[in-house]
């Protein structure tokens, strides 16, 4: 479960930002994880927890945006939700597509007091 150590690093930029901008407290972390990326969510809130145990994030909520994975058929450039559709374009049935979303992982928002 790579989930605890990504949550240490989160927590550790979250804390420099912290830092460097006097803030005294942090309502929300916000992160948005596509859904093919290999960062499970329910894993991110398991390990949340133990990452800010002893810091000044305690009491900090984490929020995660899921991102659809979506691709552009090759054969009639349409836009789809590749999971949705079980990767096959749903105007024309064309496998042949180029993903264009779903596999990343940003921390978005800090939401401080």
């Amino acid at each position: 479960m790579h989930e605890l150590g990504i949550m240490y690093h989160i927590v550790e930029q979250v804390l420099r930002v912290v830092e460097t901008n006097r803030l005294s407290e942090v309502e929300a972390i916000v992160l948005q994880v596509g859904e093919l990326s290999s960062v499970v969510p329910r894993y991110l809130h398991a390990c949340f927890p133990a990452a800010v145990d002893g810091t000044l994030l305690a009491n900090t909520k984490l929020e995660v945006e899921i991102l659809t994975a979506n691709g552009i058929c090759k054969a009639c450039g349409k836009v789809y939700p590749l999971l949705e559709h079980s990767r096959v374009c749903p105007a024309c049935q064309s496998e042949e597509f180029e993903m264009i979303g779903g596999t990343e992982f940003y921390l978005k928002e800090i939401r401080a007091c």
